[in-house]
């Protein structure tokens, strides 16, 4: 049972919820920046280079063939494109957290630490005791 006990304790450590949590949410991302770049991005940037759909790019290697039930074998550049946009998005969007959190964390570290009540008290205690 020691086995168990040490997997749940494991399992219900603060990082690992919130490695769990940020997996959840980091796929929800994936599926929104997915969106955005087929369905956002894209259309605007295939029509302006003349109604293109990147998506469709693909270097077809062998053409299918119903007739002998061959199917297409092709490799799809275009989507990989689209894969490629997205990376940026996200890797750029992650940038910019990261960039936050910095800030956040730097002025918590900017700012000074007020004396402890202890060393205040002792401080007018040696000044009293200097101007004696």
């Amino acid at each position: 049972m020691s086995f168990l006990k040490e997997f749940k304790e494991f399992a219900m450590r603060g990082n690992v919820l919130d490695l769990a949590v940020g997996v959840v949410i980091g796929a929800a991302f994936g599926k929104i920046t997915t969106t955005l770049v087929d369905q956002i991005i894209m259309p605007p940037i295939g029509l302006l280079i003349g109604g293109v759909d990147f998506s469709q790019w693909k270097w077809v290697l062998r053409p299918a063939d119903p007739a002998q039930k061959i199917t297409e074998v092709a490799i799809g550049f275009g989507a990989f494109i689209n894969t490629i946009i997205q990376f940026l998005i996200i890797a750029f969007a992650v940038f910019l957290l990261i960039k936050v959190v910095n800030r956040l964390v730097q002025k918590k570290e900017a700012e000074p630490a007020a004396p402890a009540a202890d060393v205040v008290l002792l401080t007018e205690i040696r000044d009293l005791l200097k101007n004696k």
